[in-house]
């Protein structure tokens, strides 16, 4: 069921509201445009409907700020309200609004507005879906992980809870699509994905394709010692597939991962700890391959 959000300081209004939409959607109920802010930005919205008029921020303040976080601003708000003159009409849709319902409204008139604009809303997440798929191995691709890294790493920052970024690369890849064809290395990187993706699987986990044999995942609560012991088991499942590669670079096809976790600083930069996931990959590889390389918040290196 779809879920809507009431932003209205009057009970009455809210209420008839609810009580237009609630069989057909999952309706929330704020009073302020703080409160209505902050239902906002937990996510899972498909639509906010959204009264002007209110004390303290009002419906335009609130409708600015939605547009200004990247959580909110792609969800649909209707503005409802007793201002029908044009000017605050044009006002909301240069905000943002996509439509505008004046008081007294009309039952009919709620339901078909909210329904139309839950369905554009719908089909426009399908298509963002279908552009942050990577078409390959039906994992997310590297323009959903800059989008989702962003929103995660703000929220443990919040939260205060630990962030693993973990950062993968199939050995010697060159070598194997000279061996065996860039078909049986398209195979190989769509078993290695959809590997590591079995085994991230939690609501908190993320893992998307980077480019080419390289994937970046990032896992939200796990401490360091414990993210660093499910990569290790996540690399020796790789190469227990035992898919064959050229013997004279390895007899398995196998991943080297390098990763960090840190309680994410107040300020600091996903992009930053980005690039040390990055530098203790590039340390796996120099030192052999086929091996995890952690660090910590202290930036203590462990290696298998």
């Amino acid at each position: 069921m779809e879920k809507v959000l009431i932003v209205d300081d009057s009970r009455l209004q809210a209420a008839q509201l609810k009580s237009i939409l609630d069989d057909e959607y999952d309706i929330t109920i704020a009073q302020t445009a703080e409160d209505g802010l902050s239902y906002a930005s937990s996510g899972g919205y498909s639509l906010i409907l959204l009264d002007v008029v209110m004390p303290g921020m009002d419906g335009f303040t609130l409708l600015k700020k939605l547009q200004e976080e990247i959580i909110t601003q792609s969800v649909p708000v209707i503005l409802i309200t007793s201002l029908s003159d044009i000017q605050n009409e044009q006002k909301g849709l240069m905000l943002g609004a996509v439509d505008y319902i004046t008081k007294p409204f009309h039952p009919l008139i709620v339901e078909a507005r909210v329904n139309t604009h839950i369905k554009l809303y719908q089909y426009r997440k399908q298509v963002e879906y279908q552009s942050m798929t990577d078409q390959l191995t039906k994992i997310a691709n590297r323009r959903q992980h800059d989008y989702h890294s962003v929103l995660k790493w703000k929220e443990a920052s919040r939260l205060r809870v630990p962030f693993s970024i973990c950062m993968f690369d199939i050995d010697h890849f060159k070598a194997y699509n000279d061996t065996f064809g860039h078909p049986a290395g398209d195979k190989v990187i769509a078993g290695v994905a959809k590997l590591i993706s079995s085994n991230l699987k939690r609501s908190t986990d993320f893992v998307a394709r980077y480019g080419g044999e390289e994937f970046v995942a990032f896992l939200v609560g796990d401490s360091a010692e414990k993210a660093f012991e499910h990569l290790k088991k996540i690399r020796k499942a790789v190469e227990d597939l035992h898919m064959p590669h050229d013997p004279d670079t390895a007899q398995w096809v196998t991943i080297s991962i390098g990763g960090v976790t840190v309680v994410p600083p107040k300020d600091s930069s996903y992009d930053a700890y980005l690039k040390i996931a990055d530098t203790m990959l590039y340390d796996a590889k120099r030192t052999g391959r086929n091996k995890v390389v952690w660090a910590n918040e202290k930036m203590e290196q462990w290696r298998e």
